[in-house]
C-alpha cells in the first residue's frame, strides 16, 4: 500500500511540474494521496481503502478527461520537460488500474464486499441463509418420542 502510494504521489509530482494540466488534476490526484495516506495510518478501516479504491477509480476518469481536453496538439511547442510531465502523468494512469486492482485486494482482506443491486439483479454474495450468532435460533418443537413407534427389530 505504501509503495502504491509512493509511486502515484512521485509521478504526480512529476506529471505537475509543467504547467500543462489545469490545477484540478493536481488536486485530484493529491486528494487520493490523502486517502491512501488515511488507509494506511487505519489498517483496520474499510471506509478508508473503500475510499481510496474510489478515488482511484475517479482519477482513471478524470485524467483520461483531463489529457484528452489538455494534452498540447502542436508537437512543436513540446520542451524536454514537458514530454518528460507528459509522460509521467501518462505513466501515472497506467498504473491506476493495477493499483485499483491491489487496493481492491486489500479491501478484501478487511472485510469489506462488493455487493451492488438493481432491482432484481444482484451482484455479490448472497446472504439469504445468513444467521447472526449474537441472537439465538428460535425454539424448534422437540419431536414427541412417545407417539414414534420403535422399528421393528431384526431377527
Amino acid at each position: 500500500m505504501r509503495a502504491i502510494i509512493l509511486v502515484h504521489w512521485l509521478l504526480t509530482i512529476w506529471g505537475s511540474m509543467e504547467l500543462w494540466l489545469p490545477s484540478s488534476y493536481s488536486w485530484s490526484n493529491f486528494t487520493v494521496f490523502a486517502l491512501g495516506v488515511w488507509a494506511v495510518a487505519q489498517r483496520d478501516s474499510v471506509d478508508a481503502i473503500l475510499m481510496f479504491l474510489t478515488g482511484l477509480f475517479l482519477t482513471i476518469l478524470t485524467d483520461i478527461i483531463h489529457f484528452g481536453l489538455f494534452y498540447p496538439r502542436d508537437q512543436r511547442l513540446l520542451t524536454d520537460p514537458m514530454r518528460f510531465s507528459n509522460g509521467m502523468a501518462i505513466f501515472s494512469l497506467l498504473l491506476k488500474p493495477l493499483s485499483c486492482f491491489f487496493a481492491y485486494q486489500m479491501y478484501r482482506e478487511r472485510g469489506g464486499e462488493y455487493v451492488f443491486s438493481l432491482g432484481a439483479f444482484n451482484v455479490g454474495q448472497d446472504r439469504s441463509s445468513y444467521q447472526p450468532i449474537d441472537t439465538p435460533d428460535p425454539p424448534r418443537p422437540y419431536p414427541d418420542v412417545a407417539a414414534k413407534t420403535m422399528p421393528p427389530r431384526p431377527y
